[in-house]
């Protein structure tokens, strides 16, 4: 029998299973419509499989099906995790929900806490859209001993998702999160999920919010009560509008604008085609009003609010979008010297990011006797890292993906954090005559010039999963001998045992590194249908090299492109 058929069978028998479970009429009805549609191709994406709870939840696209988000598999998720919670820990079991934006997110939230309760579980959830990180600091501060944030992050608005934090305030990492996988594929099916009382769910706000938005305007580290900077602010219709602009003022920050069109909450992102800041039509609508008011700098703020895009303008009214291992960069450099600066600098200090991003952060790190340590992608990583090293002081860090995080009261990238040290930045910049550019420019010429790009490849449905997969193991089997017409020095697996101190964990990634430092990075995405090429190249900071590691870059870039695009 062909693959395809096997699929076919089991995605039908696995539709008719929940036929005969749920009561739900519409869902009734999308099923039926499935099974009867004489292309079995959307029946077998829907039930092929079930969704998988991943190593730090789940994300996929909303819809009917096993493996699609929807209230059954975030029943089951929650249901198979509440089993772990108790067999886990004795005593009363508290968790913490948020949600953001998305369509249903709020009606998943609530799904959540009532199979909480229904498990004996006790339930704290807000009684509106919160911020990602705000989540994770209620964690800590109601000393739950787990959360739940239902946002897809920065995916497309057809996307949905579920994040599970532990007690520390991090996404879950192992052994709790293979254990929480476990006891999800132990249910038999939807019929185990145990949701029939909310009796106990309390609905928290005010009082977390206030002593959240407290903690982070004590990370200030230069007066901006008189600051005449021009602020221009997006959520892209997401959670950030409930903080990035308190978190503003309690800064100093008077002049700050909201652009209109995007500042209501819209799970359709109606004003983007996605809601990243990463990419450039995510900013489209912003920049246009940063050219029109003349503002100093735009922030834009994904949906949950845990990362951050900035743009300014040249002295030419031209766009500059900084990008995130620059940005990550700056806030590293402006909070080590400002500690500096003012002696509060302490001796056990240390900076953290991940493999995937800038080697510039380790040198400014260096030159400070800072220490800094780079952990596997995702920042439930650092997160991990933080609580590892009690006898140290995390004081900042981040990763390429436009997540950053200052002090350690949150365990997750923070953007609202990010926006205000950020602007912070740039209003320290304005009293010595310069912008964020001219700020990045300066640490070059004292560290060397540094350019990262990222190539992101989407190969969807289960031919895609194929795909990434051969080019993994193509670079598996046969590594090149060059990258960027360089000899490599080094090939490392993580996927294969390590002696490093801090990356102990096996993950799929590889990485490629010559004598001169440049870097190839390869990365099957873990929430969405991607394979990431990572690359950075560094030279002095002299326009001549510049130029000619631009040309090696976008050479090899171009060379990846030509073979699997």
């Amino acid at each position: 029998m062909s693959e395809k058929n096997n699929l076919l069978l089991s995605s039908t028998e696995r539709a008719n299973n929940w036929l005969n479970i749920i009561d739900d009429y519409d869902d009734i009805i999308k099923i039926k419509k499935l099974l009867d549609d004489n292309d079995k191709t959307n029946l077998i994406e829907a039930f092929h499989k079930n969704l998988e709870f991943g190593t730090g939840g789940m994300r996929g696209e909303i819809g009917i099906g096993s493996n699609k988000i929807n209230k059954y598999t975030i029943g089951l998720a929650t249901q198979g995790l509440a089993n772990y919670l108790k067999k886990k820990i004795k005593g009363n079991i508290k968790a913490c929900i948020a949600y953001d934006t998305r369509l249903f997110s709020k009606e998943f939230a609530y799904e959540v806490a009532q199979i909480f309760s229904s498990n004996n579980i006790k339930p704290y959830l807000f009684s509106d859209i919160r911020p990602t990180p705000v989540l994770s600091y209620a964690v800590r501060k109601l000393y739950c001993q787990c959360g739940i944030m239902i946002t897809a992050s920065h995916n497309p608005k057809e996307y949905n998702g579920y994040k599970v934090y532990w007690s520390d305030g991090g996404q879950i990492v192992n052994p709790h999160d293979l254990n929480i996988i476990n006891e999800v594929n132990q249910l038999n099916d939807i019929s185990d999920i145990k949701s029939n009382d909310k009796n106990s769910i309390q609905l928290i706000d005010d009082i977390i919010d206030k002593s959240y938005l407290k903690e982070v305007s004590k990370l200030s580290l230069f007066p901006n009560e008189n600051s005449k900077l021009k602020i221009l602010y997006t959520p892209i219709h997401g959670t950030g509008i409930k903080m990035v602009p308190e978190a503003m003022k309690r800064f100093g920050f008077k002049n700050v604008s909201i652009i209109k069109s995007q500042e209501n909450p819209d799970p359709n992102f109606s004003t983007v085609k996605s809601p990243n800041p990463e990419e450039y039509y995510a900013l489209e609508e912003g920049i246009k009003e940063l050219k029109n008011t003349k503002s100093n700098i735009l922030l834009a703020t994904d949906p949950d609010a845990d990362r951050v895009g900035v743009v300014e303008l040249d002295n030419n009214g031209k766009e500059i979008i900084l990008n995130g291992n620059q940005l990550a960069s700056l806030i590293v450099h402006y909070v080590i010297s400002q500690k500096k600066r003012d002696k509060s600098l302490k001796k056990n200090s240390f900076v953290a990011k991940t493999i995937v991003t800038t080697p510039l952060i380790d040198k400014i790190c260096m030159k400070y006797s800072v220490s800094c340590y780079s952990t596997l992608t995702g920042f439930k990583n650092i997160a991990k890292l933080i609580d590892d090293k009690k006898n140290e002081k995390f004081i900042a860090g981040g990763e390429e993906s436009y997540g950053y995080l200052v002090d350690d009261f949150v365990r997750d990238k923070d953007a609202v954090i990010s926006s205000s040290i950020i602007c912070e930045i740039s209003n320290y910049n304005m009293t010595k005559g310069m912008n964020l550019s001219k700020h990045l420019n300066k640490i070059y010429d004292e560290y060397g010039y540094y350019k990262e790009e990222l190539v992101s490849m989407t190969f969807k449905g289960i031919e895609g999963k194929k795909k990434i997969d051969k080019i993994m193991n193509d670079y598996i089997l046969n590594p090149p001998k060059t990258i960027f017409s360089k000899k490599i020095k080094s090939f490392i697996n993580y996927n294969e045992e390590n002696n490093d101190d801090i990356i102990k964990s096996k993950s799929n990634v590889l990485q490629f590194i010559t004598n001169e430092n440049y870097i190839l990075t390869l990365r099957p995405s873990g929430t969405e249908p991607k394979i990431k090429f990572y690359f950075s190249i560094n030279c002095k900071n002299v326009f001549d090299d510049i130029k000619k590691i631009k040309y090696l870059l976008n050479n090899e870039i171009q060379k990846i492109k030509n073979k699997y695009e």
